[in-house]
């Protein structure tokens, strides 16, 4: 900058202003808009920061009407903006509050309009074991309240299932120690892994697809849904919501196996049992064929003493029936029957000859009178029948002069005219 000294006319009394010129510098670069030069800033932070994992205590916490989660973010000498679209904050497992410290994973954006950065949340999860534990509680007492650790809506196990779905990691030691125990007990039964993650972001959606996806595609008798021992965040997807809901979902029973014996989760109460480790799910799950082959052959021996037994026993009552008075008093009622039957027969018959000897005399007598009255034999006598045109004339006062009659002899007729009647 350059001074150029003005007149000073001391003598007049009149003080001249000092002027300073500003001369322009001269430079090569380009003149940027607001828009362009905050365009590049959000290219260098969102390259740079695509993926990180920030926590922190939350402040100005606020849901939109939208369903979108507006928060600060802050430590004791800096504070940053986030936000958590709707899609999103259904995953929350806790319900978060101002004050809170939290671990937020996602990316760094700038929000253009304002030229201001802020963190894009893809999840959230309580810093520490107190807040964790809070958080655990809160969704714990809001899901007993819907009715989810209800033991009257638990699934019964198949006793012999014969396909069981597994959902866990497939390099866990937890997968290995029950592919173990089903190979030692019950190696007929068939397995079908579905590989997931168990911890950190995303796991607990994993977990729920998974779940689905077995109820979906169906043929699974039994689930078995854990992983092994660790800290209470190492477990925390399993104590996600969304993992309660789907297991309360579903249309196959549930075998919750999370961590040690110790360790409680949200699917633990959810599920339809809770075994206290993968290992123990897997004895649960399945009867011990050894166990059952020696069940089945003292069933076997059972059966066959008592049937033998049961022989026995009938054996006995029978020859006792066989020798009993009871038994055997049929026999002689029927001898006595028959032998009252060949005198009834005597009788009858006797009665039947008697009845025909009777009747055969009777029809002799009634015979002989009908012959005494057989008007034939009347005529043997002497005596004749007068007919005229068939009909017996009885009377003489029937016939009239040169009339013609019939008389009938014993041995034969005469036609005959009436001359006079006498």
């Amino acid at each position: 900058m350059n001074a150029k000294p003005g007149n000073d006319c001391a003598s007049s009394g009149v003080r001249m202003l000092r002027i300073a010129y500003i001369k322009p510098m001269k430079t090569d670069q380009p003149i940027l808009t607001v828009s362009e030069i905050t365009r590049r800033v959000k290219q260098v932070l969102e390259g740079g920061f695509a993926g990180i994992v920030v926590q922190g205590e939350l402040s100005n916490l606020k849901i939109h009407t939208s369903g979108h989660m507006y928060f600060t973010l802050k430590d004791e000498s800096a504070q940053i903006a986030g936000v958590m679209w709707r899609s999103r904050v259904g995953s929350i497992s806790f319900v978060p509050e101002d004050g809170m410290k939290v671990v937020v994973s996602g990316r760094i954006t700038v929000y253009e309009p304002r030229g201001a950065y802020q963190i894009d949340a893809t999840s959230m999860r309580p810093l520490g074991v107190g807040e964790l534990q809070a958080a655990f509680e809160k969704l714990k007492q809001k899901l007993s309240a819907e009715g989810l650790f209800d033991a009257s809506r638990k699934k019964p196990l198949p006793e012999f299932p014969q396909r069981i779905g597994i959902v866990t990691s497939e390099t866990g030691a937890a997968f290995r120690d029950m592919i173990a125990v089903f190979r030692r007990r019950f190696p007929a039964v068939t397995l079908v892994l579905r590989p997931t993650r168990v911890q950190g972001v995303g796991a607990a959606q994993d977990i729920a697809d998974a779940i689905a996806e077995f109820n979906r595609f169906g043929g699974t008798d039994l689930l078995i849904v854990g992983r092994g021992g660790g800290s209470l965040e190492d477990l925390w997807a399993f104590n996600e919501e969304v993992v309660a809901r789907a297991i309360a979902a579903s249309g196959i029973p549930i075998v919750s196996a999370v961590g040690h014996e110790i360790d409680f989760t949200i699917a633990d109460f959810v599920a339809d049992l809770r075994a206290p480790t993968p290992t123990a799910a897997a004895e649960l799950a399945v009867r011990d064929r050894a166990a059952l082959l020696e069940i089945l052959n003292e069933s076997v021996y059972t059966m066959r003493d008592n049937v033998a037994s049961i022989v026995r026993e009938r054996r006995r009552r029978i020859l006792h029936l066989l020798e009993s008075y009871a038994f055997n008093r049929p026999i002689d009622l029927f001898r006595q029957q028959s032998q009252r039957f060949d005198e009834i027969t005597r009788v009858l018959q006797s009665s039947t000859e008697h009845l025909f000897a009777l009747t055969r005399s009777r029809t002799t007598a009634l015979q002989q009178r009908i012959a005494s009255l057989n008007p034939r034999q009347v005529l043997k006598r002497g005596y004749a029948m007068v007919l005229r045109e068939g009909n017996i004339i009885s009377s003489s006062n029937a016939l009239h002069p040169d009339d013609l009659v019939d008389v009938e002899f014993h041995d034969g007729s005469v036609r005959s005219r009436v001359v006079e009647r006498k």
